[in-house]
């Protein structure tokens, strides 16, 4: 499967966007949703715990293809790097042919019914986000167990934080997400809520969480 980007520009960003999540999670993976001349290219931050999936982060970036495409696939987010990295600055993007299952592709948020709630400014979103990555690194020394390192992951990334202008309450791991995915610009992120979930949204890229 090969999509067309609208241009060599868009074509950086996602290779920026794609390095992100990887390192993240070297063994991660991405969604590309393509539907007529748009592409939503998910990546799952924070994994939900039980039915409801609580606590799940998802990263969204939607970006302009050059011709229409309908096409959705889940792929290694390394192939998918790797790709980029070694297929020049052309506007093609070769998709790999390997498809993964993870849990948090199955975990869909609402398309519609969002109503904004409030903002809250991108330097509260960095300081919750360094605040919270120095806690865990303090709290699991090396040698910590898995569990003991995804319970204490859990524990702070799913505590709400205070968010002055309308928007209390939104869990840590949003404001993780939006830092590591680099999507913590401006001033202000805007917050939404339809249902359970929320959405942090700023001039290049969102983070949903539930």
């Amino acid at each position: 499967m090969t999509l067309r980007l609208a241009d060599a520009e868009t074509r950086a960003d996602l290779a920026t966007y794609v390095a992100r999540v990887r390192r993240l999670d070297e063994g991660g993976a991405m969604r590309l949703q393509a539907s007529g001349r748009t592409l939503a290219a998910w990546a799952g931050v924070l994994s939900g715990r039980g039915l409801s999936a609580e606590g799940t982060a998802l990263g969204l970036r939607v970006m302009a293809l050059g011709e229409d495409a309908d096409e959705d696939a889940v792929v290694p987010v390394a192939a998918l790097g790797d790709r980029l990295a070694h297929a020049g600055s052309g506007t093609e993007l070769d998709v790999p042919p390997t498809r993964v299952m993870v849990s948090w592709a199955a975990v869909s948020p609402p398309r519609s019914g969002w109503e904004q709630i409030g903002e809250v400014a991108t330097g509260v979103l960095k300081d919750v986000a360094e605040q919270g990555i120095s806690e865990i690194a303090a709290g699991a020394p090396e040698g910590s167990g898995a569990a003991a390192v995804e319970s204490l992951r859990h524990r702070v990334w799913g505590r709400g934080f205070p968010a002055p202008g309308g928007a209390d309450g939104l869990p840590a791991g949003a404001a993780f997400a939006a830092y590591a995915l680099g999507f913590v610009v401006g001033d202000h992120a805007q917050v939404y809520a339809a249902g359970r979930w929320h959405r942090l949204s700023t001039p290049v890229g969102h983070v949903l969480v539930r």
